[in-house]
Protein backbone atom coordinates (compact mmCIF):
# COMPACT_ATOMS: atom_id res chain seq x y z
CA UNK A 1 0.00 0.00 0.00
CA UNK A 2 1.71 3.65 -0.92
CA UNK A 3 0.80 7.06 0.54
CA UNK A 4 1.23 9.52 -1.17
CA UNK A 5 0.52 13.69 -1.19
CA UNK A 6 -1.97 15.12 -3.22
CA UNK A 7 -1.77 19.22 -3.78
CA UNK A 8 -5.25 20.39 -4.76
CA UNK A 9 -5.50 24.27 -4.92
CA UNK A 10 -4.05 25.55 -1.64
CA UNK A 11 -4.02 22.48 0.15
CA UNK A 12 -1.79 19.67 0.47
CA UNK A 13 -3.77 16.23 1.62
CA UNK A 14 -0.67 13.63 2.95
CA UNK A 15 -0.65 9.89 3.74
CA UNK A 16 -3.22 9.37 0.74
CA UNK A 17 -3.29 5.31 0.25
CA UNK A 18 -3.02 3.89 -3.15
CA UNK A 19 -3.82 0.27 -3.52
CA UNK A 20 -2.15 -0.94 -6.46
CA UNK A 21 -4.14 -3.92 -6.87
CA UNK A 22 -7.36 -1.41 -7.53
CA UNK A 23 -7.65 0.82 -10.57
CA UNK A 24 -6.94 4.93 -10.33
CA UNK A 25 -11.20 5.02 -10.19
CA UNK A 26 -10.77 3.88 -7.01
CA UNK A 27 -8.12 6.48 -5.79
CA UNK A 28 -9.97 8.94 -7.41
CA UNK A 29 -13.04 8.30 -5.00
CA UNK A 30 -11.08 8.93 -2.24
CA UNK A 31 -10.00 12.11 -3.44
CA UNK A 32 -13.64 13.31 -4.01
CA UNK A 33 -14.50 12.31 -0.81
CA UNK A 34 -11.53 14.69 0.53
CA UNK A 35 -11.76 17.58 -1.92
CA UNK A 36 -15.36 17.62 -3.10
CA UNK A 37 -13.95 17.00 -6.93
CA UNK A 38 -16.13 14.45 -8.70
CA UNK A 39 -13.90 12.17 -10.20
CA UNK A 40 -14.90 12.98 -13.64
CA UNK A 41 -14.15 16.27 -13.41
CA UNK A 42 -9.97 15.51 -11.55
CA UNK A 43 -6.64 15.74 -13.50
CA UNK A 44 -4.21 14.15 -11.73
CA UNK A 45 -0.77 14.72 -13.19
CA UNK A 46 1.67 11.32 -13.65
CA UNK A 47 4.28 9.97 -15.56
CA UNK A 48 3.42 10.16 -19.41
CA UNK A 49 0.38 12.46 -18.91
CA UNK A 50 -3.10 12.67 -16.99
CA UNK A 51 -4.31 9.43 -14.64
CA UNK A 52 -6.67 7.78 -16.50
CA UNK A 53 -9.48 6.01 -14.58
CA UNK A 54 -8.27 2.00 -16.19
CA UNK A 55 -4.55 3.11 -15.55
CA UNK A 56 -2.13 0.68 -15.13
CA UNK A 57 -0.21 2.07 -11.50
CA UNK A 58 2.84 -0.79 -11.99
CA UNK A 59 3.60 1.50 -15.04
CA UNK A 60 2.84 4.98 -13.52
CA UNK A 61 6.48 4.59 -11.87
CA UNK A 62 4.33 6.36 -8.23
CA UNK A 63 6.40 5.82 -5.48
CA UNK A 64 6.08 6.32 -1.63
CA UNK A 65 5.46 9.73 -0.42
CA UNK A 66 5.69 11.38 -3.42
CA UNK A 67 3.63 14.48 -4.02
CA UNK A 68 0.86 14.34 -7.24
CA UNK A 69 -1.11 17.45 -8.76
CA UNK A 70 -4.15 17.56 -8.97
CA UNK A 71 -6.37 20.10 -10.76
CA UNK A 72 -10.30 20.51 -11.13
CA UNK A 73 -13.56 22.22 -9.50
CA UNK A 74 -15.15 20.86 -6.12
CA UNK A 75 -19.44 20.51 -6.50
CA UNK A 76 -20.71 23.88 -5.82
CA UNK A 77 -21.17 24.55 -1.96
CA UNK A 78 -25.96 24.88 -1.83
CA UNK A 79 -26.42 28.31 -0.71
CA UNK A 80 -29.13 29.07 1.28
CA UNK A 81 -31.54 31.00 -0.77
CA UNK A 82 -32.01 34.46 -0.74
CA UNK A 83 -36.26 34.64 0.20
CA UNK A 84 -37.80 32.24 2.35
CA UNK A 85 -40.23 29.88 1.26
CA UNK A 86 -43.73 31.22 -0.45
CA UNK A 87 -46.37 28.82 -0.11
CA UNK A 88 -49.35 28.42 -2.49
CA UNK A 89 -51.98 29.75 -0.61
CA UNK A 90 -50.07 33.16 -0.70
CA UNK A 91 -49.61 33.31 -4.16
CA UNK A 92 -52.24 35.56 -6.20
CA UNK A 93 -54.46 34.23 -7.66
CA UNK A 94 -53.42 33.86 -10.82
CA UNK A 95 -50.13 32.73 -9.47
CA UNK A 96 -51.61 29.82 -8.07
CA UNK A 97 -53.25 28.78 -10.93
CA UNK A 98 -49.75 28.64 -12.90
CA UNK A 99 -47.96 27.25 -10.20
CA UNK A 100 -50.68 24.13 -9.91
CA UNK A 101 -50.79 23.44 -13.86
CA UNK A 102 -46.89 23.39 -13.39
CA UNK A 103 -47.37 20.69 -10.87
CA UNK A 104 -50.14 18.33 -13.28
CA UNK A 105 -47.38 18.82 -15.91
CA UNK A 106 -44.29 18.03 -14.22
CA UNK A 107 -44.88 15.44 -11.68
CA UNK A 108 -42.71 13.90 -8.61
CA UNK A 109 -41.39 11.03 -11.21
CA UNK A 110 -40.17 13.37 -13.85
CA UNK A 111 -38.38 15.78 -11.47
CA UNK A 112 -34.22 16.28 -12.01
CA UNK A 113 -31.84 14.84 -9.21
CA UNK A 114 -31.18 18.17 -7.29
CA UNK A 115 -34.57 17.74 -5.94
CA UNK A 116 -34.52 13.80 -4.46
CA UNK A 117 -32.57 15.30 -1.22
CA UNK A 118 -36.02 16.80 -0.21
CA UNK A 119 -37.99 13.51 -0.61
CA UNK A 120 -36.27 11.73 2.26
CA UNK A 121 -34.66 8.67 1.42
CA UNK A 122 -30.43 8.08 1.55
CA UNK A 123 -27.74 8.65 -0.78
CA UNK A 124 -26.43 6.40 -3.98
CA UNK A 125 -23.06 4.86 -3.63
CA UNK A 126 -20.46 5.35 -6.39
CA UNK A 127 -19.62 1.94 -8.40
CA UNK A 128 -15.85 0.97 -7.90
CA UNK A 129 -15.58 -0.94 -10.86
CA UNK A 130 -18.28 -4.04 -10.96
CA UNK A 131 -19.31 -3.64 -7.52
CA UNK A 132 -23.20 -2.79 -8.60
CA UNK A 133 -23.47 -6.12 -6.82
CA UNK A 134 -22.20 -4.47 -3.49
CA UNK A 135 -24.18 -1.72 -4.11
CA UNK A 136 -27.22 -2.83 -4.34
CA UNK A 137 -27.01 -4.62 -1.19
CA UNK A 138 -25.88 -2.47 0.91
CA UNK A 139 -29.05 -0.12 -0.03
CA UNK A 140 -31.59 -2.96 0.71
CA UNK A 141 -29.96 -3.86 4.12
CA UNK A 142 -29.78 -0.14 4.97
CA UNK A 143 -33.65 -0.05 4.73
CA UNK A 144 -34.09 -1.75 7.57
CA UNK A 145 -34.06 0.38 10.19
CA UNK A 146 -33.80 -2.54 13.53
CA UNK A 147 -29.96 -3.74 11.90
CA UNK A 148 -29.28 -0.07 11.78
CA UNK A 149 -29.77 0.40 15.42
CA UNK A 150 -28.32 -2.83 15.98
CA UNK A 151 -24.93 -1.66 14.49
CA UNK A 152 -25.29 1.58 16.51
CA UNK A 153 -25.13 -0.27 19.64
CA UNK A 154 -22.21 -2.61 18.26
CA UNK A 155 -20.55 0.20 17.65
CA UNK A 156 -20.57 2.01 20.87
CA UNK A 157 -20.25 -1.45 22.86
CA UNK A 158 -17.22 -2.56 21.26
CA UNK A 159 -15.82 -5.93 19.84
CA UNK A 160 -16.92 -8.99 21.52
CA UNK A 161 -13.80 -11.50 22.45
CA UNK A 162 -15.21 -14.00 20.18
CA UNK A 163 -15.20 -12.38 17.02
CA UNK A 164 -12.68 -12.24 14.67
CA UNK A 165 -10.87 -9.29 13.83
CA UNK A 166 -12.02 -9.31 10.06
CA UNK A 167 -15.41 -9.74 11.19
CA UNK A 168 -15.03 -6.94 13.68
CA UNK A 169 -14.09 -4.42 11.23
CA UNK A 170 -16.22 -4.87 8.27
CA UNK A 171 -19.15 -4.56 11.11
CA UNK A 172 -17.69 -1.13 12.00
CA UNK A 173 -17.39 -0.05 8.66
CA UNK A 174 -20.84 -1.46 8.13
CA UNK A 175 -22.22 0.98 10.64
CA UNK A 176 -19.98 3.88 9.22
CA UNK A 177 -21.45 2.98 5.53
CA UNK A 178 -25.05 3.22 6.74
CA UNK A 179 -24.07 6.79 8.54
CA UNK A 180 -22.64 8.41 5.81
CA UNK A 181 -25.62 7.08 3.59
CA UNK A 182 -27.93 8.51 6.35
CA UNK A 183 -25.83 11.88 6.45
CA UNK A 184 -24.49 12.53 2.67
CA UNK A 185 -26.88 14.46 0.21
CA UNK A 186 -24.55 13.61 -2.87
CA UNK A 187 -23.06 9.91 -3.79
CA UNK A 188 -20.94 8.28 -1.00
CA UNK A 189 -17.33 6.13 -2.17
CA UNK A 190 -17.94 2.77 -0.18
CA UNK A 191 -14.15 2.36 -0.17
CA UNK A 192 -13.02 1.17 3.33
CA UNK A 193 -16.36 -1.14 3.18
CA UNK A 194 -15.31 -2.53 0.18
CA UNK A 195 -12.03 -3.22 1.33
CA UNK A 196 -12.70 -4.84 4.06
CA UNK A 197 -15.43 -7.23 2.35
CA UNK A 198 -12.75 -8.28 -0.02
CA UNK A 199 -10.31 -8.77 3.13
CA UNK A 200 -12.48 -10.88 4.48
CA UNK A 201 -13.84 -12.88 1.67
CA UNK A 202 -11.33 -13.01 -0.93
CA UNK A 203 -13.50 -14.26 -3.81
CA UNK A 204 -15.19 -10.55 -3.73
CA UNK A 205 -11.84 -9.56 -5.03
CA UNK A 206 -10.92 -11.60 -8.18
CA UNK A 207 -9.46 -9.80 -11.11
CA UNK A 208 -10.26 -10.22 -14.66
CA UNK A 209 -7.94 -8.60 -17.21
CA UNK A 210 -6.29 -6.43 -14.43
CA UNK A 211 -10.52 -5.56 -13.75
CA UNK A 212 -12.38 -6.20 -10.77
CA UNK A 213 -14.87 -9.19 -11.91
CA UNK A 214 -18.43 -8.84 -11.53
CA UNK A 215 -19.72 -10.77 -8.43
CA UNK A 216 -23.21 -12.79 -7.28
CA UNK A 217 -25.28 -10.32 -5.20
CA UNK A 218 -27.14 -13.22 -3.76
CA UNK A 219 -23.50 -14.37 -2.47
CA UNK A 220 -22.46 -10.74 -1.23
CA UNK A 221 -25.76 -10.63 0.75
CA UNK A 222 -25.28 -14.41 2.43
CA UNK A 223 -21.92 -13.57 3.49
CA UNK A 224 -22.37 -9.77 4.67
CA UNK A 225 -25.61 -10.65 6.78
CA UNK A 226 -23.32 -14.30 8.08
CA UNK A 227 -20.94 -11.84 9.49
CA UNK A 228 -23.03 -9.60 11.05
CA UNK A 229 -24.74 -11.96 12.49
CA UNK A 230 -21.50 -13.10 14.45
CA UNK A 231 -20.71 -9.78 15.50
CA UNK A 232 -24.45 -8.50 16.77
CA UNK A 233 -24.72 -11.86 19.38
CA UNK A 234 -25.60 -10.67 22.26
CA UNK A 235 -23.82 -11.58 25.11
CA UNK A 236 -24.68 -13.27 28.55
CA UNK A 237 -28.46 -13.33 27.09
CA UNK A 238 -30.85 -16.16 26.58
CA UNK A 239 -33.22 -13.91 25.17
CA UNK A 240 -32.62 -12.97 21.21
CA UNK A 241 -28.68 -14.21 21.36
CA UNK A 242 -28.55 -13.31 17.76
CA UNK A 243 -30.06 -9.83 16.82
CA UNK A 244 -29.28 -11.08 13.03
CA UNK A 245 -31.35 -14.16 12.96
CA UNK A 246 -34.00 -12.45 15.11
CA UNK A 247 -34.41 -9.58 11.85
CA UNK A 248 -33.84 -12.73 9.02
CA UNK A 249 -33.60 -15.74 10.22
CA UNK A 250 -36.30 -18.72 9.58
CA UNK A 251 -36.64 -21.94 10.92
CA UNK A 252 -37.57 -24.78 8.97
CA UNK A 253 -38.59 -28.58 9.87
CA UNK A 254 -38.18 -31.11 7.05
CA UNK A 255 -39.31 -34.94 6.77
CA UNK A 256 -37.21 -36.75 5.01
CA UNK A 257 -38.53 -40.16 4.10
CA UNK A 258 -37.37 -42.62 1.32
CA UNK A 259 -40.45 -44.65 -0.22
CA UNK A 260 -38.37 -47.95 -0.81
CA UNK A 261 -37.23 -48.82 2.66
CA UNK A 262 -39.68 -46.99 4.24
CA UNK A 263 -36.84 -44.89 6.38
CA UNK A 264 -38.26 -41.79 8.04
CA UNK A 265 -36.72 -38.90 10.14
CA UNK A 266 -37.05 -35.39 10.46
CA UNK A 267 -34.63 -32.50 10.43
CA UNK A 268 -34.27 -28.39 12.00
CA UNK A 269 -32.32 -26.09 10.70
CA UNK A 270 -32.42 -22.23 10.28
CA UNK A 271 -31.52 -19.98 6.95
CA UNK A 272 -31.72 -16.48 5.60
CA UNK A 273 -33.81 -16.87 2.84
CA UNK A 274 -36.81 -18.77 1.43
CA UNK A 275 -35.65 -19.94 -2.64
CA UNK A 276 -37.94 -19.76 -5.70
CA UNK A 277 -37.36 -22.36 -7.48
CA UNK A 278 -38.31 -22.17 -11.35
CA UNK A 279 -39.19 -24.14 -14.10
CA UNK A 280 -41.54 -24.41 -16.87
CA UNK A 281 -44.50 -25.01 -14.16
CA UNK A 282 -44.03 -21.80 -12.16
CA UNK A 283 -45.38 -18.30 -13.28
CA UNK A 284 -46.25 -17.39 -9.92
CA UNK A 285 -43.51 -16.78 -6.60
CA UNK A 286 -46.19 -18.97 -4.58
CA UNK A 287 -45.86 -21.72 -7.00
CA UNK A 288 -41.69 -21.69 -6.94
CA UNK A 289 -42.02 -21.41 -3.47
CA UNK A 290 -43.71 -24.54 -2.97
CA UNK A 291 -41.31 -26.40 -5.18
CA UNK A 292 -38.01 -24.98 -2.84
CA UNK A 293 -40.03 -26.86 -0.01
CA UNK A 294 -39.40 -30.08 -1.98
CA UNK A 295 -36.78 -31.48 -3.39
CA UNK A 296 -34.79 -35.31 -3.20
CA UNK A 297 -31.87 -36.02 -2.65
CA UNK A 298 -29.77 -39.05 -3.00
CA UNK A 299 -27.89 -40.69 0.43
CA UNK A 300 -27.01 -44.05 2.34
CA UNK A 301 -29.64 -46.01 3.21
CA UNK A 302 -28.95 -48.29 6.42
CA UNK A 303 -31.93 -50.13 5.85
CA UNK A 304 -31.42 -51.48 2.33
CA UNK A 305 -27.11 -51.39 2.41
CA UNK A 306 -26.44 -49.16 -0.46
CA UNK A 307 -27.55 -45.65 -1.58
CA UNK A 308 -31.11 -44.50 -2.27
CA UNK A 309 -33.35 -41.67 -2.99
CA UNK A 310 -34.85 -39.81 -0.18
CA UNK A 311 -37.96 -37.63 -0.59
CA UNK A 312 -37.35 -34.33 1.24
CA UNK A 313 -40.51 -31.87 2.61
CA UNK A 314 -39.96 -28.42 4.35
CA UNK A 315 -42.48 -25.82 6.34
CA UNK A 316 -41.55 -22.84 8.20
CA UNK A 317 -41.25 -23.64 11.61
CA UNK A 318 -40.59 -19.84 12.87
CA UNK A 319 -40.77 -16.95 11.04
CA UNK A 320 -38.67 -13.65 10.79
CA UNK A 321 -39.17 -9.72 11.17
CA UNK A 322 -37.74 -9.35 7.36
CA UNK A 323 -38.46 -12.28 5.13
CA UNK A 324 -35.84 -12.66 2.18
CA UNK A 325 -36.27 -14.54 -1.03
CA UNK A 326 -34.48 -15.83 -3.70
CA UNK A 327 -35.32 -16.13 -7.04
CA UNK A 328 -32.62 -19.13 -8.44
CA UNK A 329 -32.66 -17.74 -11.75
CA UNK A 330 -28.75 -18.77 -12.19
CA UNK A 331 -27.54 -22.35 -12.59
CA UNK A 332 -24.51 -23.94 -13.93
CA UNK A 333 -24.28 -25.11 -17.71
CA UNK A 334 -21.90 -27.92 -18.60
CA UNK A 335 -22.43 -27.62 -21.84
CA UNK A 336 -20.45 -24.24 -21.70
CA UNK A 337 -18.93 -24.68 -18.40
CA UNK A 338 -20.10 -21.12 -16.83
CA UNK A 339 -23.42 -19.82 -15.07
CA UNK A 340 -26.50 -19.47 -17.02
CA UNK A 341 -29.47 -17.55 -16.33
CA UNK A 342 -33.33 -18.77 -16.66
CA UNK A 343 -34.97 -15.33 -17.82
CA UNK A 344 -38.94 -16.60 -17.25
CA UNK A 345 -41.34 -14.22 -16.35
CA UNK A 346 -42.31 -14.83 -12.20
CA UNK A 347 -44.84 -12.52 -10.99
CA UNK A 348 -44.55 -11.86 -6.45
CA UNK A 349 -46.83 -9.53 -5.31
CA UNK A 350 -46.63 -6.65 -3.24
CA UNK A 351 -48.44 -8.58 -0.09
CA UNK A 352 -47.35 -12.13 -0.04
CA UNK A 353 -49.00 -14.63 3.10
CA UNK A 354 -46.94 -17.48 3.50
CA UNK A 355 -49.73 -19.14 5.84
CA UNK A 356 -49.52 -22.30 3.84
CA UNK A 357 -45.85 -22.76 4.04
CA UNK A 358 -46.01 -23.05 7.92
CA UNK A 359 -46.17 -26.00 10.10
CA UNK A 360 -49.25 -27.17 12.11
CA UNK A 361 -47.58 -25.55 15.27
CA UNK A 362 -46.93 -22.68 13.87
CA UNK A 363 -50.31 -21.92 12.17
CA UNK A 364 -51.63 -22.13 15.57
CA UNK A 365 -49.83 -19.39 17.32
CA UNK A 366 -50.70 -17.77 14.19
CA UNK A 367 -54.65 -17.66 14.62
CA UNK A 368 -55.17 -15.16 17.12
CA UNK A 369 -52.97 -12.89 15.62
CA UNK A 370 -54.07 -13.19 11.56
CA UNK A 371 -57.92 -12.90 13.09
CA UNK A 372 -57.03 -9.38 14.76
CA UNK A 373 -55.17 -7.96 11.68
CA UNK A 374 -58.25 -9.46 9.50
CA UNK A 375 -60.66 -7.54 11.94
CA UNK A 376 -59.06 -4.60 12.01
CA UNK A 377 -58.35 -4.07 8.15
CA UNK A 378 -62.25 -5.29 7.93
CA UNK A 379 -62.58 -2.26 10.21
CA UNK A 380 -60.67 0.02 7.70
CA UNK A 381 -63.60 -1.07 5.49
CA UNK A 382 -66.20 -0.60 7.06
CA UNK A 383 -67.19 -4.20 7.71
CA UNK A 384 -68.04 -6.23 10.79
CA UNK A 385 -65.70 -8.23 12.82
CA UNK A 386 -65.56 -11.84 11.74
CA UNK A 387 -65.95 -14.95 14.31
CA UNK A 388 -65.29 -17.04 11.60
CA UNK A 389 -61.66 -19.12 11.01
CA UNK A 390 -58.68 -16.78 11.11
CA UNK A 391 -57.07 -18.07 8.26
CA UNK A 392 -57.63 -14.99 6.25
CA UNK A 393 -58.61 -17.48 4.60
CA UNK A 394 -56.36 -20.37 2.67
CA UNK A 395 -57.71 -19.94 -0.71
CA UNK A 396 -57.70 -16.45 -2.76
CA UNK A 397 -56.51 -14.32 -0.01
CA UNK A 398 -53.19 -16.64 -0.71
CA UNK A 399 -51.03 -13.91 -2.53
CA UNK A 400 -53.74 -10.54 -3.02
CA UNK A 401 -51.60 -7.48 -3.85
CA UNK A 402 -52.57 -4.97 -1.36
CA UNK A 403 -53.65 -1.33 -2.30
CA UNK A 404 -54.13 -0.08 0.67
CA UNK A 405 -52.75 -2.25 3.41
CA UNK A 406 -48.65 -2.73 1.92
CA UNK A 407 -47.83 0.52 3.73
CA UNK A 408 -44.55 -0.73 4.92
CA UNK A 409 -45.65 -0.04 8.61
CA UNK A 410 -47.46 3.21 8.40
CA UNK A 411 -50.27 2.07 9.48
CA UNK A 412 -50.15 2.38 13.34
CA UNK A 413 -53.42 1.09 14.53
CA UNK A 414 -52.61 -2.55 13.70
CA UNK A 415 -48.82 -2.48 13.22
CA UNK A 416 -46.28 -2.03 16.21
CA UNK A 417 -43.92 0.96 16.49
CA UNK A 418 -41.33 -0.43 18.07
CA UNK A 419 -38.29 -1.07 15.81
CA UNK A 420 -36.03 -3.82 17.91
CA UNK A 421 -39.05 -6.38 17.96
CA UNK A 422 -39.68 -5.89 21.78
CA UNK A 423 -42.89 -4.55 23.26
CA UNK A 424 -44.07 -1.19 22.32
CA UNK A 425 -45.36 2.05 24.39
CA UNK A 426 -48.54 0.32 24.93
CA UNK A 427 -47.31 -2.65 26.94
CA UNK A 428 -48.66 -4.89 24.30
CA UNK A 429 -46.34 -7.25 22.42
CA UNK A 430 -46.15 -6.81 18.98
CA UNK A 431 -47.03 -10.57 16.76
CA UNK A 432 -46.16 -11.96 13.81
CA UNK A 433 -49.57 -12.44 11.35
CA UNK A 434 -47.20 -14.59 8.55
CA UNK A 435 -48.21 -11.43 6.05
CA UNK A 436 -45.79 -9.54 4.65
CA UNK A 437 -45.31 -6.35 2.92
CA UNK A 438 -42.82 -5.68 -0.35
CA UNK A 439 -39.99 -2.99 1.31
CA UNK A 440 -37.01 -4.06 -1.49
CA UNK A 441 -36.60 -5.40 -4.39
CA UNK A 442 -33.01 -6.39 -5.86
CA UNK A 443 -32.87 -7.09 -9.31
CA UNK A 444 -30.37 -8.44 -12.07
CA UNK A 445 -30.04 -7.39 -15.64
CA UNK A 446 -27.80 -9.20 -18.61
CA UNK A 447 -27.87 -13.31 -19.53
CA UNK A 448 -24.96 -14.16 -17.10
CA UNK A 449 -24.16 -14.00 -13.15
CA UNK A 450 -20.98 -13.06 -14.09
CA UNK A 451 -21.30 -9.72 -16.05
CA UNK A 452 -24.77 -7.87 -15.88
CA UNK A 453 -25.61 -4.86 -13.72
CA UNK A 454 -27.45 -5.14 -10.16
CA UNK A 455 -29.95 -2.64 -9.23
CA UNK A 456 -31.70 -1.94 -5.81
CA UNK A 457 -35.48 -0.58 -5.82
CA UNK A 458 -36.04 0.47 -2.19
CA UNK A 459 -39.27 1.45 -0.13
CA UNK A 460 -38.78 4.79 1.76
CA UNK A 461 -40.75 5.29 5.29
CA UNK A 462 -42.71 8.10 3.34
CA UNK A 463 -44.37 4.93 1.10
CA UNK A 464 -42.64 6.36 -2.41
CA UNK A 465 -40.13 3.86 -4.14
CA UNK A 466 -36.19 4.77 -4.70
CA UNK A 467 -34.31 3.08 -7.71
CA UNK A 468 -31.09 2.72 -6.94
CA UNK A 469 -28.89 2.51 -9.91
CA UNK A 470 -25.09 3.12 -7.58
CA UNK A 471 -25.09 6.72 -7.65
CA UNK A 472 -28.00 7.68 -9.19
CA UNK A 473 -31.08 7.38 -7.01
CA UNK A 474 -34.21 7.93 -9.15
CA UNK A 475 -37.84 8.20 -7.55
CA UNK A 476 -40.10 4.99 -8.75
CA UNK A 477 -44.33 4.09 -9.20
CA UNK A 478 -45.22 1.40 -6.95
CA UNK A 479 -47.03 -0.35 -9.78
CA UNK A 480 -43.91 -0.63 -11.37
CA UNK A 481 -42.25 -2.37 -8.94
CA UNK A 482 -43.74 -5.83 -9.91
CA UNK A 483 -42.82 -5.33 -13.55
CA UNK A 484 -39.77 -6.08 -12.43
CA UNK A 485 -40.68 -10.15 -12.72
CA UNK A 486 -38.49 -11.05 -16.03
CA UNK A 487 -39.45 -12.81 -19.29
CA UNK A 488 -36.91 -10.30 -21.77
CA UNK A 489 -33.31 -8.85 -21.15
CA UNK A 490 -34.93 -5.69 -18.27
CA UNK A 491 -33.87 -5.73 -14.68
CA UNK A 492 -35.35 -8.85 -13.05
CA UNK A 493 -36.08 -9.51 -9.66
CA UNK A 494 -33.19 -11.88 -8.01
CA UNK A 495 -34.20 -11.11 -4.36
CA UNK A 496 -36.72 -9.80 -2.50
CA UNK A 497 -37.37 -8.67 0.92
CA UNK A 498 -40.48 -8.42 2.58
CA UNK A 499 -41.24 -7.16 6.14
CA UNK A 500 -43.69 -8.61 8.45
CA UNK A 501 -47.14 -6.95 9.62
CA UNK A 502 -47.83 -7.29 13.17
CA UNK A 503 -50.54 -6.71 15.02
CA UNK A 504 -50.32 -5.97 19.11
CA UNK A 505 -51.35 -8.20 21.41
Amino acid sequence: MLKVSVKWQKEVFSNVEIDPSQPPYVFKCQLYDLTGVPPERQKIMVKGGLLKDDSDWSTLGVKQGQRLMMMGTADEIVKAPEKGPVFVEDLPEDEQVVALCFALAFPFNTLSHDCLCFQGHSAGLFNLGNTCYMNSTVQCLHSVPELKSALSKYSQSGRSNDVDHSSHMLTVATCELFNDLDKSVKPVAPMQFWMLLRKKYPQFGQLHNGSFMQQDAEECWTQLLYTLSQSLRLPNTSENPDTVKGLFGIDIISRVHCQESGEESSETESIYSLKCHISQEVNHLHEGLKHGLKSELEKASPALGRSAIYLKESCINGLPRYLTVQFVRFFWKRESNQKAKILRKVDYPLELDVYDFCSDDLRKKLEAPRKKLRDEEGKKLGLKSSEKSSDLKDTDVKMIEAEGSSSNGTEESSVATSQDGVASDTGKEPQLTGVYDLVAVLTHKGRSADSGHYVAWVKQESGKWIEYDDDNPIPQREEDITKLSGGGDWHMAYICMYKARVVEM
